[in-house]
């Protein structure tokens, strides 16, 4: 059974899909624990299903790289298989992507390596693109520069603005984490030796 730590910044709804489909009979990984940069909303969802929850907030450390050490500790402690980040909205220093690496994916809304970064909607929108998309991938030190381990194309339709077209790639960037999870706790995604 893989065992998953989830880190989040907000609302944790890809979390809230993740934790419904750990809890149906036959799903191979189980989610340990959830933690947070700061007082997130979405670790509500972790104590509605009895998962442990943590905070390690940004604001209590001198640097990135002091916080991202704090982080580590709490990491190590739990002894995860996988750590998903779920809306984590914090770029993670290298000594901690270093130190968990392959074993650290991420979701982002864009069919990377289209519009990476913090605004990719917004960026697509901007772009004037008919369609973006949703991509799972394992962290490395770049921004959303990691290998590509899932994604899939969403449309962007006449009339869309950001909060409708994100709408719409939610339940995708949902559907692809839980099935990228499946696939590592099946053994039919190696992330020493992804396919892409």
């Amino acid at each position: 059974m893989l065992s998953v730590a989830v880190l989040i910044s907000g609302t944790g709804s890809n979390l809230r899909a993740l934790l419904e489909a750990a809890s149906e009979p036959g799903f191979p990984a189980r989610i340990v624990a959830v933690g947070a940069d700061r007082d997130a909303a979405g670790l509500a969802h972790a104590e509605e299903f009895g998962i442990p929850t943590f905070t390690v907030p940004y604001r209590d450390h001198p640097s990135r790289e002091a916080w991202g050490a704090a982080l580590a500790e709490e990491l190590r402690r739990i002894g995860a298989d996988l750590i998903v980040l779920s809306g984590l909205m914090r770029l993670l220093p290298s000594a901690l992507v270093d130190e968990f690496a392959p074993r650290m994916i991420n979701t982002h809304p864009a069919f990377l390596p289209e519009f990476p970064g913090a605004h990719g909607v917004r960026d697509a929108l901007a772009a004037g693109v008919e369609e973006t998309g949703a991509s799972v991938i394992i962290v490395d030190n770049g921004v959303d520069s990691g290998p590509i381990l899932a994604q899939e194309r969403v449309p962007v339709l006449p009339g869309d603005d950001e909060a409708a077209l994100h709408e719409r790639i939610k339940p995708v960037e949902r559907r692809l984490l839980i099935d990228v999870v499946r696939g590592i706790a099946a053994g039919e995604i190696d992330l020493e030796n992804p396919s892409r």
